[in-house]
């Protein structure tokens, strides 16, 4: 059975706060480690109301602490924010106290909207074209030469597996090139998923660490007891992605019925035109969406991200159970 992992982006509701989603999301992480699922990744995102993921390695250590088994990690980090070493650092401290278990998945968007992206500058003239070459040069701080003169402590010599997030071509391309596993967020951006894949596959170069592709690709679920109440329930998080769409973002508002003649079924949508993967219903309609998704996609694992939690995970990890 194909692996299924939770992308967390610390959902702030509507008239609660970022200690409440804090908390939220250790007790999520620790039901889907009960329930079977591989990783509980959060990500970068900036001056969102909505999202308390910001800092994102402090959130990593909070759920890690708290849970034992489940791998944790970043989906991602937004590496023109940061300079590879202070990432290598603290992924390296993050690897020293929970061994075995850490993540670090990099893209090269800043995660928030351009005025913020200027706050956050690591230089002057951030440029996101050089991403893979940030990647190279973070990868060197895990994997030093001898006679580096810059070494991450924590960091070197520490085994930390290294994803690259894409939306777009790019990150299949860079995750081939360099040989690393590859996700796509074919969650919010399925209309190059296709050939993302197709490219990935098909340029990946070997390596020692990885002899062979990895995909993981990104999925929205709401399940729920019926398909209407899946529907309804859907609506939050789609309220959400169109007031961040409009330049507005909130926290995440309740489900309102209004918003129900947007959730489309998924076997409706060709994938070659979806703009976003989302399964919504009950156990049988997200059994029988995900195996198509499945048959056509060949993913070797799904990450899934969505708002309404717990009851839709227990569904879910009844899915992924051997």
């Amino acid at each position: 059975m194909i692996p299924f992992s939770v992308l967390d982006l610390a959902p702030i509701t509507e008239g609660s706060d970022a200690a409440a989603a804090l908390r939220n999301s250790l007790d999520l992480a620790q039901h889907a480690e009960r329930w079977g699922f591989q990783r509980h990744w959060v990500a970068e995102h900036h001056n969102m109301p909505g999202i308390a993921s910001a800092a994102t390695p402090i959130v990593i250590a909070h759920i890690a602490t708290g849970t034992t088994t489940i791998r944790v990690g970043a989906g991602g980090i937004m590496l023109p924010n940061h300079a590879p070493l202070v990432v290598a650092e603290q992924f390296g401290t993050l690897a020293s106290l929970f061994p075995g278990r850490i993540d670090l998945g990099l893209g090269r968007a800043p995660g928030t909207d351009p005025l913020t992206a200027r706050a956050l500058r690591r230089t002057l003239h951030s440029d996101p074209d050089a991403f893979p070459q940030d990647v190279l040069e973070l990868m060197s701080y895990f994997h030093p030469e001898d006679g580096q003169s810059v070494r991450a402590v924590p960091g070197a010599g520490l085994e930390v597996p290294i994803w690259i997030l894409g939306s777009s071509l790019f990150g299949a391309q860079v995750a081939a090139l360099l040989g690393l596993p590859f996700a796509f967020a074919s969650h919010f951006a399925a209309a190059q998923m296709m050939q993302a894949i197709a490219i990935y596959r098909a340029s990946f170069r070997a390596t020692d660490d990885y002899p062979q592709s990895r995909l993981m690709l990104g999925v929205n679920i709401v399940a729920a007891e019926t398909d209407d109440e899946a529907r309804f329930l859907a609506t939050s998080g789609r309220q959400s992605f169109a007031n961040l769409r409009r330049g507005m973002p909130t926290t995440l508002p309740p489900p309102n019925r209004d918003y129900e003649r947007d959730v489309v079924p998924f076997r409706g949508i060709r994938l070659e035109e979806a703009q976003s993967i989302s399964l919504v219903g009950s156990p049988t309609t997200v059994r029988a969406d995900l195996d198509a998704f499945i048959e056509r996609t060949r993913p070797d694992e799904l990450i899934d991200d969505h708002a309404a939690r717990l009851r839709s995970y227990e569904i879910v990890s009844k899915m992924c159970a051997p």
